[in-house]
């Protein structure tokens, strides 16, 4: 291995270019629906060995002298984000006549954008490069910062960190509940990267002691969450998730509209599966496939199915008037109604999906004649704000809308008070391909994160209730027509919030900054 370790050092022109994508591309295992977490140790073993051959002319300028660890670094994203987002083009093949062109941009260019951050963390970590364990610290800090830049840079597209990757199961999820993925992307890394040390720099020892002892502590603390920690009493409170599984290109056409209503109806007012009926009956995002204001007919046909005490939850879009000779605003939103048929209340998303829901540069774009995917006049407008979903007797909802759940820093303080985590979506645009499976483990993440337990709701799946500490209590599998019911846990006291594990997660770069920068000033010294 040694000798191995040594021809990847050596690596130039397209062979490195090369072995950086394979790289990134082989860490692609880690995530959903493989989770085989171990590929990230290859990945990030030869990461650092292509960095350690990665030296610009020490007499170029600054930029020159980063710019061979910046495209390692962005070759290595280029194969990650290529591997683990291509499913995204399914999307543009649900209407492939309006928007199959752009196929490759999805393909090809969100993840070339992507790779730019790692390129950035690569970069970084050269600054503070030296031969021995200092190296790990760093590229640890970089990659942690350069996620965190992700997370919310251009709107932010978090999706699959690598923190995710350590965390495959609810056993390995629990840390997060104290430190975060933000802080799960740098002690992962630096675990991931440390078997690099076996065959190349000094501190060997000490750097796969602490990758080791962080190994044990993630398990060891998984361990003692779920089999010592108390288990919080379940609520009284159950509920139905119903999913359809409709075909996202059937749902395009008017002439189904009323069938796949009728669809939602019938699951709904299904005989229990259990000795109790529901309480609360929850449909996925946009299952009301017309302007529910606009049809009170349709409120009377819910009405004739629930019973007066139960709550339909339904995702659907909402209109409101802009004024005067201008479009209507719509909303990607969420009604509670009762089993009067009365509307109790709504919450729009806030976080919209760019050139999915709303066109960045609209103006311009639709001058040359590009629309969003989801073609409304105008888009989707954007809430202000997330708020509570309020139900009768004092229960309520934090409400996630599609990929809002992909965002750990945008829950409120306000979703601690709530009775769970509500997540409702429709992952038929991206058909049975690894996108929803991924999706509904950076959902699972939430609940460890918050203690809170998570309803999730998808057309055609993965629809499951979840307990506050990761563990799937019932749920349907992709691609499966029918409902659930089931009673939802309760949630764990919140000892840590947002702010806390940002805390965390700062000191935690800050630390590793400082090691890697003193390795780097020994290694000079060294040198000389």
């Amino acid at each position: 291995m040694t000798r191995l370790a040594g021809r990847v050092m050596l690596l130039s022109g397209w062979a490195r270019a090369l072995t950086a994508f394979l790289a990134g591309l082989f860490g692609v295992l880690a995530l959903q629906p493989f989770g085989f977490f171990a590929a990230l140790f290859v990945s990030f073993s030869v990461l650092v060995w292509l960095l350690d051959g990665a030296s610009g002319n020490p007499d170029a300028g600054f930029v020159r002298r980063l710019a061979p660890a910046f495209r390692v670094g962005w070759c290595f994203g280029f194969g990650y984000f290529l591997g683990g987002l291509w499913w995204l083009g399914n999307a543009l093949l649900v209407d492939a006549e309006a928007f199959a062109w752009a196929l490759p941009l999805a393909v090809i260019g969100l993840p070339a954008i992507l790779a730019f951050y790692y390129g950035f963390a690569a970069a970084l970590a050269r600054l503070f490069w030296s031969d021995g364990v200092g190296r790990i610290f760093a590229l640890a800090a970089a990659f942690g910062v350069a996620e965190w830049l992700r997370s919310f840079l251009f709107t932010g597209f978090p999706w699959n960190a690598i923190g995710y990757g350590a965390m495959p199961i609810p056993l390995m999820m629990q840390p997060a509940r104290i430190i975060g993925v933000a802080g799960m992307n740098v002690l992962a890394v630096f675990v991931f990267a440390a078997p690099a040390l076996l065959w190349t720099g000094r501190g060997k020892r000490l750097g796969l002691s602490i990758a080791g002892l962080l190994l044990v502590l993630q398990a060891g603390y998984g361990f003692y969450a779920l089999r010592v920690m108390p288990e919080p009493a379940d609520t009284d409170v159950t509920v139905r998730l119903v999913q359809p599984n409709i075909d996202q290109a059937g749902k395009w056409d008017d002439a189904n509209r009323v069938a796949i209503f009728e669809k939602h109806l019938a699951l709904s007012g299904a005989p229990p599966s259990g000795e109790k009926r529901p309480d609360i009956i929850v449909w996925p995002e946009t299952s009301i496939p017309f302007i529910l204001t606009d049809n009170p007919d349709a409120l009377t046909r819910i009405a004739a199915v629930l019973q007066d005490d139960q709550v339909l939850i339904a995702g659907a879009v909402r209109t409101e008037d802009a004024g005067a000779g201008k479009e209507p605003r719509y909303y990607n939103s969420i009604y509670a109604i009762d089993g009067t048929g009365q509307i109790l209340g709504a919450t729009d998303k806030v976080h919209l999906v760019p050139f999915g829901e709303y066109m960045p540069f609209e103006d311009l774009l639709n001058s040359w004649g590009v629309s969003a995917v989801a073609t409304l006049p105008g888009g989707f407008s954007a809430a202000r704000a997330h708020q509570v979903l309020a139900l009768p007797s004092n229960r309520s909802f934090y409400p996630m809308v599609c990929y809002e759940a992909i965002f750990p820093d945008e829950i409120e303080a306000a979703a601690y008070s709530t009775d769970a985590l509500l997540n409702v979506t429709n992952d038929a645009w991206f058909g049975d391909t690894p996108g929803p499976y991924q999706h509904f483990h950076q959902a699972q993440v939430r609940s460890v994160e918050t203690g809170l337990p998570l309803v999730r709701v998808a057309n055609t799946g993965i629809s499951a209730v979840v307990d506050a500490k990761g563990r799937v209590v019932l749920g349907l599998p992709y691609n499966m027509e029918g409902f659930i019911d089931a009673t939802i846990p309760g949630k764990n006291a919140a000892f840590h919030d947002t702010v806390s594990r940002n805390l965390w997660f700062w000191s935690a770069v800050a630390i590793f900054f400082g090691i890697g920068a003193f390795s780097r000033i020994g290694f000079i010294r060294h040198a000389n």
